[in-house]
Order: C-alpha cells, then structure tokens, then sequence
C-alpha cells in the first residue's frame, strides 16, 4: 500500500478495467478532468473482450485514450510486468470496475504458481470479516463493507459520509489489517505463516474516479515471492480495497500438491462480469 501525502494525480498510464457502463462513465469523467486541469496523464488504456463495448459506441474514446480488446487477465499480466518509473516521474494506475472479480488475487495466483508450480491455490476466506457487511462468494472471496446501507453512486468516501451525515470513522486497510493479525492468532500451533496483506488502496483522484497506484502491485509481488520461500504450510491475505468497501482472498501455499487440503480450497476463480472483460 502507497502511503504518504495525497493521492497522485499525474499519471503515466491509467488502466480502466471494462468497457462497459462504468468503464464509459470513467472515461468521460477522466476526459473531463483533463480538460478542466484536475488531472494529467499520457494515455488512458480501457481494456474490454468485447470490441463493440458500450465504450466504443458511446464514442468515449477520445485523444489520448485507447480501446484495447483483450481477456483482463492476458492484459493486466503485461501490463503489470512493467518496470517501474524512473524516481520522481509519473507511475501508471488502475480504475478497477465494481463488477469485475477478484482480478489481482487471480494476478498474484499466477505468479504464485510460476514461483511455486503445484502447490499453491485459493483458499477459502473462512474467518470473518466482522464488518457490517461480510459475505463469502462461492469462490472463497470475501466482500467487506463498512457499510449497512446503500452507498451513492461513485462516492468519493469523504471524511464526512454523505449517507449518516457524520464523520467516516473506519478505514478498510485497517480492517484487512486486523484480519491477518485474527488469522494469525487463529493459527498458533497449526506452524502456518500468514503474509501480509497485499493491498490494492483505490482512491478518489477526480471527478468521481479512483484508482489505486502500480506501486501497489510491486509490493504485492514482493510479499507473493516471500510466501512462496517461507517454510510451508504459509498464506498470503490479498485484498483490493477503498476506504468503505473490499474484497479478501487467501493463497495458500502447502508443501507439495498432495499435501493441499480440498475441503478448504476455493473453486478456481472466475472472469466473467457484467461489465465485460
């Protein structure tokens, strides 16, 4: 997690993950940033299966922005494979969609298995979450919110929340946080090392988008190359979050491929969405 002073809001690249309705909407708000000056960037990549998106038919592909039609998982392998910015100069971004799965658990999943090639997978995030909203998905996820009612459409999360009219006093990264340290006390005597988390922060930028920093993404594969060389059994916590709202997975790491426990994996996860992909 990139921490220290404000967001940024001068970019290299930002990745816009779907085409679809909030993919065309945060296209048209970052090119409408750039012209009132709010924010800067050299290019913006939406990225889609689906070359007839609601992106290319709405014609939001202005200068500057591209459209390109490709599995998000194919995409985000080479895109996150790039070499970080020379110190000082812009970094790269992603606006994650809120309808596409788990997408940088299944990123660190496949590099996970190049480091460590049969013996690791998803496991199931059985603890809770103890947050107002806590729902374990089929496939082992578990979606966090502090939230018990309906948040506004693209709520930027300020300090002040708009819905109970009172100040925002959580923050999620403390929470996932919290939850690796519960797992940890959970597992005393069961020799598992938990790693992390691996956060992926999104914040508000401008004009309702927020993305979270690459620099995020280095550091989770850092902590995915130190579960992979700990002494099995281990985990790592990998959480892609906002300051209200997330979703947590666990890779777990065994000895060997027979030694992995099929009751507690999760189902391989999945790429489809609504909003394309």
């Amino acid at each position: 997690m990139t921490t220290g002073g404000p967001p940024a809001t001068t970019f290299r690249d930002v990745l816009v993950i779907g085409g679809g309705c909030y993919g065309s909407f945060y296209a048209g708000q970052l090119d409408l940033a750039r012209a009132k000056g709010k924010i800067g960037f050299r290019s913006v990549i939406l990225v889609d299966r689906d070359r007839d998106c609601q992106v290319a038919r709405a014609g939001r592909v202005a200068d500057g922005f591209r459209l390109e039609t490709a599995d998000w998982g194919t995409f985000l392998d080479s895109f996150l494979d790039r070499p970080a910015p020379a110190p000082g100069a812009p970094d790269d971004a992603i606006v994650p969609s809120p309808l596409m799965p788990h997408l940088m658990a299944e990123w660190l999943l496949r590099i996970a298995n190049r480091l460590a090639p049969g013996r690791v997978g998803p496991a199931v995030a059985s603890l809770p979450g103890e947050t107002p909203y806590d729902v374990l998905a089929p496939d082992g996820t578990r979606y966090l919110s502090h939230a018990d009612w309906l948040c506004p459409t693209h709520c930027i999360e300020p300090h002040l929340c708009p819905v109970i009219m009172a100040p925002r006093t959580w923050e999620m990264s403390d929470t996932v946080t919290g939850y690796v340290r519960r797992l940890r006390r959970a597992g005393r005597g069961a020799e598992r090392r938990v790693v992390g988390p691996a956060l992926f922060v999104t914040r508000h930028r401008a004009f309702g988008v927020g993305m979270f920093d690459l620099a995020d993404a280095r550091e989770a594969r850092n902590l995915v190359e130190e579960a992979a060389a700990a002494p099995p059994p281990a985990a790592l916590v990998v959480a892609t979050i906002s300051a209200c709202h997330g979703a947590a997975g666990i890779l777990e790491f065994s000895g060997d491929e027979s030694e992995a426990d099929p009751p507690t994996r999760a189902r391989p996860p999945g790429t489809d969405s609504a909003e394309g992909g």
